[in-house]
């Protein structure tokens, strides 16, 4: 008995859909699709790139160029991207690391900034790269006990609910208020003199160079060619137009053109430089903005936050602290909470040691020499004291023969 063929027919229509994908699948084997960007993906895409002509090149792999290349190539768009040194080697990699609405914005009235800067902060922690972003405490001490709360606190507020009008959680706890012991339990190093309580309240932190390298690799995974240590050295032009980069290899030494029909500068400060190579005076100016971030041991104060602001009277540790906006050391857990005296700072140290610990000489160098006279009168006195109290208690032929005697009055206390 025969048997009967029991394979479905082909319609003519799925024949017509299957052509397409096999065309895909093609077109897929022929694009470097990989996260892995080792020598042997460099050299593939640096292939590719002298072999045909491209629809956007991007120059410079930092946030804004890793970014581009992204966005371009998962729009179906043949994209290359070039690095004359590493991804983000640039001002992408000395950020202050921070994802956070920007809670002083507020003040400034600027709700649509904060509030998007609130969704890409959730989308980040919950979606896109939490294994990178991780949520920070903060702390802000307050010194007026109405009028400073409700004006501090009625802002965080609002900064928590537009942290909720995303598609996502935010991500972070909500903010808390605190008094006056919970701060010191919090933080003990800082003084509590004009202390009167405190809120806490939640941004993000990341790691900003493993970003901007992820996203590198990101877009290789979708088609890109992306390559390192390629330095542009100079453009292409027809008539008016720029059509493709002369680049230098600079681990071989090999030079090479790339065509494209779009060339995305993205060099961050060097965009001027750019922008000379091509003849002609650029549309627009960058100019360089400058940001100091002060590193403070965190064996200068102890707190299991950051500090977000801070009493202008503090002791040194904690005043230090809050200017950094560096997070803290966390409180083991189980240790006592009882709160420990500041340091004092020996008498032998210089004027500027002493200007970095005393509060109120900060700014002035002149106050901070003022200081260090104040500071060794003082010493002086206690050691003056503490003869006269060694002398009255104990035998005057030891206080005055003995070199041990005369060593400890002349040493500081403290």
């Amino acid at each position: 008995m025969a048997t009967q063929n029991t394979a479905p027919k082909r319609t003519p229509k799925a024949a017509a859909n299957a052509e397409p994908n096999a065309a895909a699948k093609a077109r897929q084997k022929s694009v470097a699709r990989s996260t892995k960007l080792g020598p042997e993906e460099r050299a593939a895409a640096i292939s590719r790139l002298k072999e045909k002509e491209l629809d956007i090149l991007v120059v410079g792999a930092g946030i804004v160029g890793a970014g581009a290349a992204l966005d371009a190539v998962t729009r179906g768009l043949s994209t290359g991207l070039l690095e004359a040194r590493d991804f983000a080697s640039g001002t992408s990699s000395r950020s202050s690391k921070l994802i956070h609405g920007g809670i002083r914005y507020l003040e400034q009235l600027d709700f649509h900034l904060v509030r998007e800067a609130l969704i890409e902060r959730g989308l980040l922690l919950q979606r896109i790269a939490p294994h990178l972003v991780k949520p920070v405490r903060f702390l802000y001490p307050l010194k007026k006990r109405v009028t400073e709360r409700f004006y501090v606190g009625a802002g965080m507020m609002l900064y928590d609910i537009f942290s909720y009008t995303g598609p996502l959680r935010p991500g972070v706890p909500h903010h808390r208020h605190l008094s006056k012991r919970q701060v010191l339990r919090a933080s003990p190093s800082i003084s509590s003199n004009f202390l009167v309580g405190g809120l806490t309240y939640y941004d993000a932190q990341m790691d900003d160079a493993r970003y901007v390298s992820t996203l590198a690799r990101t877009a290789s995974s979708y088609g890109a060619h992306v390559a390192s240590r390629v330095n542009v050295e100079g453009f292409i032009k027809v008539g008016e137009r720029v059509v493709g980069v002369r680049a230098h290899d600079l681990e071989t030494g090999e030079r090479f053109e790339v065509r494209a029909k779009q060339v995305v500068n993205a060099t961050g400060v060097w965009t001027d430089d750019t922008q000379r190579m091509v003849g002609e005076r650029g549309t627009f100016k960058v100019r360089a903005s400058k940001g100091v971030h002060l590193v403070v041991p965190r064996d200068r104060f102890q707190s299991n936050s950051g500090f977000s602001s801070a009493p202008r009277r503090a002791c040194c540790s904690s005043s230090r602290g809050a200017a950094t906006g560096s997070s803290a050391r966390p409180t083991p857990t189980g240790t006592s909470t009882r709160r420990t005296p500041p340091r004092r700072p020996p008498t032998s140290t210089t004027s500027s040691s002493t200007s970095t610990r005393c509060s109120p000489c900060r700014s002035r160098a002149k106050t901070s020499r003022a200081c260090t006279r104040a500071s060794a009168r003082s010493s002086r006195a206690r050691a003056t004291r503490r003869r006269s109290s060694l002398v009255s208690t104990s035998s005057p032929t030891r206080c005055r023969g003995s070199s041990s005697s005369r060593a400890a009055s002349s040493r500081p206390i403290g």
